[in-house]
Parts: structure tokens; sequence; C-alpha cells
């Protein structure tokens, strides 16, 4: 069965936007990724989202969950998308800043929650 949700605000409608309805397929999921791999060939991008941890200080393991290939307008689509949001975040909450070693961005045990 699927679920239909209407646009969080919706705009008003003009002649020339068509009404967009979102709707869940019977095997929508969502889940959390930390790692994102990136692939391109001319005619599309895949993503393939996964889960990153390490057990020992030498071994990451990530376990890879969806893939989802992408047309080159889509991606440049998302790439926009994420980057005003990204934008919207910083200003509210502060810079974002990347570690150079995938390791160093892993929770440590017993180390703080935020």
């Amino acid at each position: 069965m699927s679920q239909q949700k209407p646009p969080a605000n919706p705009a008003p409608q003009s002649p020339d936007q068509p009404r967009l309805t979102l709707t869940n397929t019977p095997d929508y999921r969502d889940g959390y990724a930390n790692s994102v791999q990136v692939r391109m060939s001319v005619w599309d991008f895949f993503l393939v989202f996964g889960t990153m941890s390490q057990n020992t200080p030498g071994e990451l393991d990530v376990r890879n969950f969806q893939g989802i290939y992408l047309s080159p307008q889509q991606a440049k689509a998302l790439f926009n998308v994420l980057g005003h949001n990204l934008a919207q975040y910083e200003q509210a909450f502060g810079s974002i800043a990347l570690e150079q070693n995938p390791a160093q961005q892993l929770p440590q045990p017993n180390g703080p929650v935020h």
C-alpha cells in the first residue's frame, strides 16, 4: 500500500505549474548512510550508499545497502539542491568541517555523543 503526502508548504498553483503528488511505493525505505561512493559514466551517475565502521585502527568496514542511478541532469539538480541546503544549514548552525582521514570521522568507542 502506498502513502501519499502533500507537499510540506504547497505553493500557490499557477497555470504553468503542474500539481505535485508525492507517493511512497510499497518497497520504499529510508536509512542512514555515512558512506557514499560516486561512480560516473557518459550516461549516468551511480551513487552507492552504505555504513562505515571501524573495529580496529587499521581496518574500515563499509557495508553498502543501496545503489541509485541518476541522469547527469538529475545529478546536477541534486548538486544544486544539496548546495543550497548546506548553505542554509551552515548559516543556521555554523561551518561544517571535513576531516581528511575518514577514520577520524567515525565515532570512537566510549567517546562523547553529540
